[in-house]
């Protein structure tokens, strides 16, 4: 701009409207920059990489040494997983899919268990108040009933997350009780839910769960005749070679 322009009052408005230009490019360019998500933490079940891998499935685990830590497991973008060496793209697709719902809070059977070690964790059937914190009145968060032959007045069963070699459970008012994602309470008495093990020696009002390959696993449909765009075909080409051979 000359000396000439830039000393005119229209050369003074050019600057400002260049100016202002300028800013509203950055605010537009910070609007549309990606926010980082926030890292969820691990879970005492779900401690660290390996045991995620584990967890999810389909041969993930052999991929332990290409994520080095908890947070490249939730910022990695497919293409930085790729570099590091995570092939075919299904694989990559499926880890983060998963890791979405981990982040979101969506755990499979033992995610949400706060009492774990090593690996392994107790769930038990124990009677407290219907006054306990977190258990309501109408049956829900656990509770088989309020009123039975067998049940002291004043009192519903629970399921209660304990240490894998604990054998008693006395409630204490701080507690909270929780209901756990897929676990329930079967014929009044015996934890139910998936991966559970009965407890020796409790009678079977108490069950043990561990981590085990592929328990969060989303099982793949199974293709029948080449699957759903060739089967068809496959079929026509199986009843002519019958016809053939006949």
């Amino acid at each position: 701009m000359s000396m000439a322009m830039r000393n005119s009052p229209l050369g003074g408005l050019s600057s400002r409207l260049l100016k202002t230009l300028h800013f509203s490019n950055q605010c537009v360019r910070s609007l549309h920059q990606k926010t980082p998500r926030p890292i969820p933490a691990p879970t005492p079940f779900v401690p660290d990489v390996e045991t995620f891998l584990k967890l999810i499935g389909r041969e993930m685990s052999k991929q332990a040494s290409k994520i080095p830590s908890w947070e490249d497991l939730f910022n990695l973008s497919s293409n930085q997983l790729r570099q590091a060496g995570l092939e075919p793209a299904r694989q990559r697709r499926y880890l983060i899919r998963k890791r979405e719902k981990f982040r979101n809070g969506v755990y499979g059977p033992g995610g949400d268990l706060h009492t774990v070690v090593d690996g392994v964790a107790q769930l038990r059937v124990v009677e407290v108040p219907v006054s306990a914190r977190g258990l309501t009145y109408d049956g829900t968060h656990g509770m088989v009933r309020t009123s039975s032959a067998t049940l002291a007045p004043g009192m519903a069963k629970v399921l209660v997350n304990l240490a894998p070699d604990a054998t008693t459970y006395q409630y204490n008012k701080t507690d909270l009780i929780a209901k756990f994602a897929g676990m329930k309470i079967h014929q009044g008495s015996l934890p139910m839910g998936p991966y559970l093990q009965p407890l020796k020696g409790s009678k079977g009002t108490a069950a043990l769960i561990s981590a085990e390959e592929g328990m969060w696993e989303d099982k793949r449909g199974h293709k029948v005749d080449g699957g759903e765009r060739r089967r068809r075909e496959v079929q026509n080409k199986k009843r002519l070679d019958a016809r053939n051979k006949a």
